[in-house]
């Protein structure tokens, strides 16, 4: 089997990749997604993320074509998922569905690359994903990590617009993840969109130039990493206390959140830090190594889908 390489055809021109208008979609009695709307754009590196029962596996489902909307509209360059599908616009990993057995990586990376409208070379495929090496090995005699990466050069077969990547580092170790991430960059940068879901944070962090928090359904939160922590809107302190200090009053301190002491260490979570930390030495303690940060992306989230459930 033999593919050639791709020339880019041209497009439709449009600047929004993926538009989900007022999207509901509901199993028996669960609504998975509930009203989503939200929009991409080219170039765009987007983490998907939120807590088990979300909505995100679903709104990727919805997205690529798998199940339709109960209501509203789902498009992806101005048509269908399917026909952006079908003519090549986008690629996937995702984390439903196994690979053929009893085939090679080759055989099977080839496969894909055949069917795409617009296919990379075969070795390019392979050496991208770092699976050249293991490119005779039996698909069914991969470790979770390779298999993963083979999900991945079957993502990218082609010359898609759009990556949509659900989970796509599970099972792989550092060293894979990073390179991983490189070659995701490589392909934004040349201006594909990248719409991955993770339960990585840091990765959300690091990699996402934009983060959707999703929760019951609906967006939570839509905006760059540093937005979502500043929505959270609260920040650590920690600081350090001598031995035999007396750190009883500490949890009544104003607009406290979170409270944490380990040995000689406290570690606090505030919606009002300046006023926290006023009263901190009101009470008389002069706290050793004081710091006060922003919260990161993984505290944020947590700050944030908590308050959703408490506020129903």
């Amino acid at each position: 089997m033999t593919t050639t390489t791709a020339t880019r055809t041209a497009q439709p021109a449009t600047d929004t990749v993926v538009s989900f208008e007022n999207v509901t979609k509901s199993y028996g009695t669960v609504r998975a997604v509930d009203g989503l709307s939200l929009a991409l754009h080219p170039g765009e590196t987007v983490a998907l993320l939120g807590p088990n029962g979300a909505g995100k596996s679903t709104t990727l489902d919805l997205l690529l074509g798998l199940r339709p909307a109960d209501s509203g509209s789902v498009r992806l360059f101005g048509t269908t998922p399917r026909e952006a599908v079908a003519a090549g616009r986008v690629g996937a990993m995702l984390q439903s569905g196994g690979l053929m057995e009893e085939v090679t990586v080759r055989e099977i990376v080839a496969l894909g690359c055949a069917l795409h409208p617009r296919p990379h070379p075969v070795d390019q495929v392979l050496s991208r994903a770092g699976i050249d090496k293991i490119a005779d090995r039996k698909v069914d005699k991969l470790s979770g990590g390779q298999e993963q990466r083979v999900r991945f050069a079957l993502a990218t077969v082609g010359d898609s617009d759009l990556i949509v990547l659900d989970e796509p580092t599970t099972g792989m170790d550092v060293t894979s993840r990073q390179s991983f991430w490189a070659t995701m960059r490589e392909q934004a940068d040349q201006g594909r969109t990248v719409l991955f879901a993770t339960h990585y944070l840091e990765e959300a962090d690091a990699i996402a130039d934009r983060v959707i928090v999703l929760s019951k359904g609906r967006v939570l939160a839509d905006g760059t990493a540093a937005e979502i922590k500043a929505k959270a809107g609260a920040r650590k302190i920690t600081f350090d206390v001598t031995d035999g200090t007396d750190t009883a009053g500490l949890r009544e301190l104003p607009f406290l959140t979170s409270f944490e002491q380990r040995g000689d260490t406290v570690r606090l979570q505030s919606r009002d830090a300046d006023a926290t930390v006023h009263a901190l030495y009101a009470l008389g303690l002069y706290p050793r190594n004081l710091e006060v940060a922003g919260l990161g992306l993984e505290q944020a989230f947590i700050a944030l889908t908590e308050a959703e459930e408490a506020a129903k």
